[in-house]
């Protein structure tokens, strides 16, 4: 709900502030008093394109600021969300600030929007309905969920089916492209299993392979010198020399008194640490040992290795993946056939399933397009419109998330006449009127939308005025209701009165909004039936209008 509008330096209104209420708002005033300057401030703060030609001569820059009462549940609060701004704890607040060069700048809840997030905003909060009518109701592509919010349907199912058809044909799809591609290769795939099966290379197998190589490749290189100082050690040269002096000091050690007691010692050492040397190149020679047929199975295996990696463009170590993988595309090719009819069948059942929710929303939609032509009939004859006929056309359209239905809203204002789209068989008037009819007979589905009706009574009187007072009163016990307008018979249905006139302030003159209390509504709405001199038979009829409220 709208429960205020504050303008400022906007044309002629230098500063106002207009506290709206649940209910039926009327404005009124003479022609030109300026309340299409009301509108167009609001449609500024809505997001609408700014004009330099706004701004109220002599001001630097000028505010439209619009609040707005709602509730958790509001559609509004999802979209807040979803641009980062944070949901709106009791009053959303939507400004505009106009700049001397037309440009504006929007805040909401004064956190900084762009006009194109200010008008997805504001499409959740007010619909603003007149000679030309803005959107929804003259729009054919958002007839479809009028039509659905009239008839109350849920469309969850459907849309939950559709999801599983999409899934379950693109599975379809994707097999089909698999088991194509599968049958393309089907040649290749069973070659190369076969020659990677056959070789079962195992991950880490090169590591291992050019470790091995490599270790037999030194082993090669230096077991000749390893041979020979080997056979140098275990000679009896160095070793019976060292053996035979030892025996020959021993025998004279007795006679020097220990003079070479420790030169035989380190001879006994000498011995012992060539024989410890003895046996480690004796050691080594062993782990030398080797098979060169070994080496050249070794080498042989890993240049085959290497270049089966190269064929197939992976690394050795991704060879026993590859060869699962071909697998799996090789069993796919086999089994493909049959898994194809599986899912073909899990498509058909999916397709049927969304068929039988689409049948069922597109008669939800025929039974509703029925009553709402009903309700239309009902309607359109006490707005001087009984040679008109409203129809709800429901024809097969292209299936979707939401059933596979198109829905028009169409008129025909005279009898024999085709119907057609509705804003474009309707004049102004006429227009003005379907769409109040429509809008009312949709009013259980307002979901908290601010209903701004701009003179939608021109030229109407009498019994007919009368008619769209009581179906503005009737709309506003669904939704907040703010209508212009020149009609005594719709001024006298508001619940809340307001009077929009021109004075002289300051030297200059300026669009004022006053609020109209109770004991001068007859006055007010006396002069709207007499003009400029209020009699008092006008002031009696305006009574009358008021008492038959």
């Amino acid at each position: 709900m709208l429960v205020s509008l504050a303008i400022r330096d906007i044309v002629l209104i230098e500063a106002l502030t207009l506290d709206l209420r649940p209910g039926l708002n009327v404005l009124t005033g003479e022609t030109g008093a300026g309340k299409s300057i009301l509108l167009d401030a609001l449609g500024l703060a809505l997001g609408r394109r700014g004009r330099a030609d706004m701004l109220r001569p002599g001001a630097a820059e000028g505010s439209v600021t619009a609040a707005f009462e709602i509730g958790d549940g509001h559609p509004a609060q999802a979209l807040l969300r979803d641009m980062g701004i944070g949901a709106a704890e009791d009053v959303l607040i939507l400004r505009r600030v106009l700049g001397a060069d037309g440009r504006a700048r929007g805040f909401v809840n004064d956190q900084r929007a762009s006009a194109e997030a200010m008008r997805a905003i504001s499409e959740t909060l007010v619909e603003i309905h007149g000679q030309h009518d803005d959107r929804g109701l003259l729009n054919p592509a958002a007839h479809r969920a009028l039509l659905d919010a009239f008839a109350g349907l849920d469309l969850g199912p459907v849309r939950a089916a559709w999801g599983a058809l999409r899934a379950a044909e693109g599975a379809l799809d994707a097999a089909r492209l698999a088991l194509a591609a599968a049958e393309a290769e089907g040649d290749f795939l069973r070659h190369a299993v076969a020659e990677l099966d056959a070789f079962a290379p195992q991950p880490g197998e090169d590591a291992a392979l050019d470790a091995g190589r490599r270790r037999m490749q030194a082993a090669a290189r230096i077991r000749e010198d390893v041979e020979k100082a080997a056979a140098e050690l275990g000679g009896q040269g160095a070793e019976g020399a060292m053996a035979n002096a030892a025996r020959r000091l021993e025998r004279a050690a007795e006679l020097a008194g220990g003079r070479l007691d420790e030169g035989v010692a380190a001879i006994d050492r000498a011995l012992a640490e060539l024989a410890e040397a003895q046996a480690a190149v004796d050691a080594a020679l062993e782990a030398l040992e080797f098979d060169p047929l070994a080496l050249e199975r070794g080498e042989e295996r890993l240049f085959a290795l290497r270049a089966l990696a190269r064929k197939h463009d992976v690394g050795p170590d991704d060879l026993a993946t590859l060869a699962e993988a071909l697998r799996g595309r090789l069993a796919a090719l086999e089994t493909g056939a049959e898994r194809l009819a599986e899912l073909d069948a899990a498509a058909a059942a999916a397709r049927a399933a969304y068929d039988a929710e689409a049948g069922r929303v597109g008669a939800a939609r025929r039974a509703a397009a029925a009553r709402l032509d009903a309700a239309m009939a009902a309607e359109l004859p006490p707005l001087k419109m009984e040679r008109a006929r409203f129809l709800t056309e429901v024809s097969p359209g292209e299936p979707g998330p939401e059933g596979a239905d198109r829905a028009a809203f169409t008129i025909s204002t005279n009898p024999g006449a085709a119907p057609g789209p509705i804003d474009r068989i309707a004049s102004g008037g006429e227009l003005s009127r379907f769409l109040l009819a429509l809008k009312v007979c949709l009013a259980a589905r307002s979901d908290g939308v601010t209903l701004i009706f701009d003179e939608i009574d021109r030229g109407v009187g009498g019994a007919t005025a009368d008619a769209v007072g009581r179906r503005l009163a009737r709309l506003a016990y669904a939704a907040q209701v703010l209508v212009v307008t020149h009609s005594p018979q719709v001024a006298a249905r508001g619940a809340h009165h307001w009077r929009i006139e021109k004075r002289m302030a300051g030297g200059a003159m300026r669009t004022m909004v006053l609020p109209v209390a109770e004991a001068e509504r007859t006055d007010e709405i006396a002069r709207m039936l007499a003009g400029e001199t209020v009699t008092d038979g006008a002031r009696a009829a305006a009574r009358e209008l008021l008492a038959a409220v």
